[in-house]
């Protein structure tokens, strides 16, 4: 009954301290989502208004942290990948918000939290090729987020995986198949700052075998699984998966605005030509005057 009441208060503070904040009540929720008349120039979606692009979300992990929960994912058409998203809940689940803007042309696949406060999320940003890898780093326990990108150059690649295992100490496997290159598809990057900066430190063109330190983290009996319409956020019990939370697959379309042709403004008619006056009659002669015989 205390739980109960201590997970209810909780629930209610979440929401006042975000009112965008979303409450799990057993149906899925629908993240918020609007696509723009900006979203469909830039990423060039083809979206009719009689035949708009679907939008949808995809959760790769979840993370908990004593009763805090973390779910890393983005959002999708079937073309492109519009955004990347990080969720969050305080209370085992139930009250989820937003602690990272969403960044553009960006996915997220990868989680990890070494300790209470300090955290890792991978990511890329996914134009036509996963390029730019990067790490979101907190160090309060994922009230606040910073950006780092592996290299300081343009990179073409994909996180692999990655590990932690201190707040200093990390390496990360990187893939980078799409680079069109014939050798150095697999690299090693090792960081000494937490995460701030990286150096490479093994380059091959054959797959890097993952030191121990890279291996996920052991189970931690959370996961998220995908049915026909959601995905869910399930938490072991026992023998059993219970689910926590749940997020609806679809979450909405991009349509481009209809185009209103308005109607070109009538031909004015030119009015008849006013007909020719009739000519004036000849004069008459007079008659002639004829003298008598």
């Amino acid at each position: 009954m205390r739980r109960a009441l201590l997970i209810t208060a909780l629930a209610v503070w979440a929401r006042a301290q975000d009112p965008a904040a979303l409450e799990y009540t057993g149906q899925p929720l629908r993240l918020p989502f609007h696509c723009t008349e900006e979203d469909i120039r830039t990423f060039g979606l083809t979206c009719p208004p009689q035949h708009p692009c679907p939008v949808y979300l995809e959760l790769a992990d979840v993370e908990p942290v004593g009763n805090r929960v973390f779910v890393v994912g983005n959002l999708h058409t079937e073309a492109v990948t519009l955004a990347s998203v990080l969720l969050a809940a305080s209370d085992g689940g139930r009250t989820w918000h937003e602690p990272h803007e969403r960044l553009r042309s960006a996915g997220l696949d990868q989680i990890q939290f070494l300790d209470f406060e300090a955290g890792w999320v991978a990511g890329q940003y996914l134009h036509a090729i996963p390029r730019d890898p990067f790490l979101l780093l907190t160090t309060d326990g994922g009230k606040n987020w910073r950006l780092r990108p592996v290299s300081s150059e343009g990179r073409v690649g994909a996180i692999d995986s990655f590990h932690f295992d201190s707040r200093a100490h990390g390496v990360l496997l990187l893939d980078r198949r799409m680079a069109g290159e014939a050798t150095a598809r697999f690299e090693m990057w090792e960081s000494q700052t937490g995460g701030e900066s990286w150096m490479i430190r093994e380059v091959s063109d054959r797959p890097i075998p993952a030191p121990h330190k890279t291996a996920r983290t052991p189970e931690t009996g959370w996961r998220v699984r995908a049915d026909a319409t959601s995905y869910r956020i399930e938490k072991r019990m026992g023998e059993r998966w219970e689910t926590v939370a749940a997020f609806l697959t679809r979450v909405g379309e991009c349509r481009a605005p209809e185009v209103v042709v308005a109607p070109e403004p009538p031909v004015p008619s030119t009015p008849p030509e006013p007909p020719e006056p009739d000519a004036p009659p000849a004069p008459r002669k007079p008659p002639t005057l004829k003298r008598p015989f």
